[in-house]
């Protein structure tokens, strides 16, 4: 037992401790080449001034980084690395049991944060030389849709996933589909990575949902992706350490990307293929993500209805910083929300 706790925990502690190595040495990069927008500002998504947006985070965009995403897989890369050498090099049982990348439980959700981080890498890239002109939207959900159909023809083909777990009853059967419903649920959670708005907000929400999985694939025997869920926490944590007001930097896309794709791996890793709910706790343990998604949702839909805005801006917590909430007190109601979720999730998970 006490060999386990360690293989959750030391990989938790050692990208944690990575991250804060390697931060000063990557915001010397990000600053040094400036990598930020040249002209701050965007419009909506109906090709009209985004008034509320630019008032409220038009100038930052010209002042801080983006790419602080990096901090994220570079520390769980490194870590990887560092505890495969461990591994391979010596003989003593305990350093051998430490590596928990395994075909059967980590190849993927691995996969997805290394493939979704160069992805949202190029985009950055694209978005800092180009004007704030990233990579097209259309070619980007694209190729999150290639990736995301790859995975669930895996699950489909490969490990014979052919259902979604429902708490309480049986499986429900749905064959095939399980790949456009895999293609499904990672563009909706990449959608949700606008989560990504205010300092410390994007972080702390993202590594509470990540150790709450790590909760779940823990109690679900799962113990590498526990692990992996709990690495990547550490790390995630790394990032927040210099994320918090005033953001030294911002995760954008290397960072969001890299972790919504990621959560959608997990996601699948712990439903019917373990006879597990991963997918039906996502709304719970997600839950301010289904709320970033369904407040943009409501808002398009409700201004082509009324002509009107619901709310003051979207996504939601936009919405309180318009009405005039402190951007932390924003932030800080958002973890809390988080871990109460987070809470109910593992609950639920130990009662089913």
């Amino acid at each position: 037992m006490e060999t386990l706790i360690i293989k959750l925990l030391l990989p938790a502690v050692l990208s944690f401790c990575v991250g804060i190595l390697i931060t000063p040495l990557i915001t010397h990069f990000l600053y040094k080449y400036k990598v930020w927008k040249k002209q701050g500002g965007k419009t909506a998504i109906g090709g009209h001034f985004a008034v509320e947006f630019n008032r409220l985070k038009g100038d930052g965009e010209t002042k801080t980084p983006r790419m602080g995403g990096i901090v994220i897989w570079g520390s769980v890369f490194i870590t990887l690395v560092l505890l495969y050498i461990l591994s391979t090099l010596s003989d003593n049982k305990f350093f051998t049991d430490l590596f928990f990348l395994t075909r059967a439980q980590t190849w993927i959700p691995a996969a997805a944060l290394f493939v979704g981080a160069a992805l949202g890498f190029l985009n950055d890239f694209y978005d800092v030389q180009h004007g704030g002109r990233g990579v097209r939207l259309s070619i980007r959900l694209v190729l999150i849709s290639i990736l995301s159909g790859f995975m669930g023809w895996w699950f489909y083909s490969k490990l014979g996933v052919t259902s979604i777990g429902i708490p309480f009853f049986e499986p429900l059967e749905i064959g095939i589909l399980i790949i456009p419903f895999a293609i499904l649920l990672t563009n909706s959670l990449y959608a949700s990575g606008v989560i990504d708005g205010i300092d410390g907000l994007s972080g702390g929400v993202f590594a509470i949902i990540f150790s709450a999985y790590g909760g779940v694939a823990f109690l679900q025997s799962q113990f590498d992706l526990a692990a992996f869920c709990l690495l990547l926490t550490g790390a995630i944590l790394a990032f927040l350490w210099f994320n918090i007001p005033p953001a030294r930097f911002w995760m954008t896309e290397t960072g969001s990307m890299a972790l919504t794709l990621t959560l959608a791996a997990v996601v699948m890793m712990t439903d019917n293929l373990v006879d597990g709910y991963g997918i039906a706790l996502l709304p719970i343990i997600g839950f301010l993500l289904v709320v970033t998604v369904a407040s943009n949702i409501i808002q398009i839909l409700y201004r082509k209805a009324t002509g009107k805005k619901l709310f003051r801006i979207a996504p939601l917590h936009h919405h309180f910083e318009a009405i005039g909430w402190p951007s932390y007190k924003v932030t800080m109601r958002y973890w809390i929300i988080s871990m109460i979720c987070a809470s109910a999730g593992l609950v639920l998970t130990a009662l089913i």
